[in-house]
């Protein structure tokens, strides 16, 4: 699986992190079957709060873009946030018995905190790229999850979770994701952007949200 040529290198840069946070517990759980589901709605509930942090970082992305290409690209998976994956969230906490009103009102763990925050102020603080950076782990890591556990999860009353980071909807975003982070990357540093200067800005940044992953993944698992 190839989301494009600066994923891979971020990927690599992130080590270890980068497999505790794509074979956490949490999600080897889901695979198997095994995760309570008083685990499971409790990360829908944080999940909810932290879509809406990502929506906005992505809105972000819109006034940092370059191109209209890039706010285009960027919109639309602001869009797709709002009107797609927050409402499967809505969907399956309603038929847990919690309302959308309820789901809202959800206290917001401090694990979120961090890992929402962090994503701003990397588009606050820094540039187009370093917010990109910050958005990768999570867009590209659940379409990576989504198709190692798609290969071995026939089983486990999660299959639903599974089949949407995995199905080739989502997986088809992770392909635009990546073409839009390799080519505005290109754009601002050239052919080999691992030989330029902020090159591991970039690196850190990923890593750094890698890391906040493996966190919310351990909050999740913790009602």
């Amino acid at each position: 699986m190839s989301y494009g040529d600066c994923f891979g290198l971020w990927r690599q840069a992130a080590g270890q992190d980068w497999h505790d946070y794509t074979h956490h517990g949490f999600v080897e759980a889901l695979r198997d079957g095994s995760l309570p589901r008083e685990s499971f709605l409790h990360y829908l509930k944080q999940d909810y709060l932290f879509l809406v942090h990502f929506a906005r970082a992505w809105a972000l992305a819109v006034t940092k873009a370059g191109t209209i290409g890039e706010m285009r690209a960027c919109a639309a998976t602001c869009s797709a946030l709002i009107d797609g994956e927050m409402q499967l969230h809505v969907k399956s906490c309603a038929a847990e018995g919690v309302d959308e009103a309820s789901l809202a009102a959800t206290t917001e763990r401090v694990e979120n905190i961090a890992y929402t925050r962090y994503v701003l102020d990397a588009g606050h603080s820094g540039d187009f790229l370093e917010l990109l950076a910050a958005l990768a782990p999570c867009v590209l890591g659940y379409g990576e999850i989504g198709t190692r556990l798609m290969e071995n999860a026939e089983n486990t009353p999660y299959r639903d979770w599974i089949e949407t980071y995995g199905g080739p909807d989502y997986q088809k975003s992770c392909a635009r994701a990546g073409a839009l982070i390799d080519d505005a990357v290109r754009r601002r540093l050239g052919d080999t952007p691992e030989n330029s200067p902020g090159w591991q800005v970039l690196c850190d940044r990923f890593t750094t949200a890698t890391r906040l992953e493996v966190g919310f993944w351990q909050m999740a698992a913790t009602p």
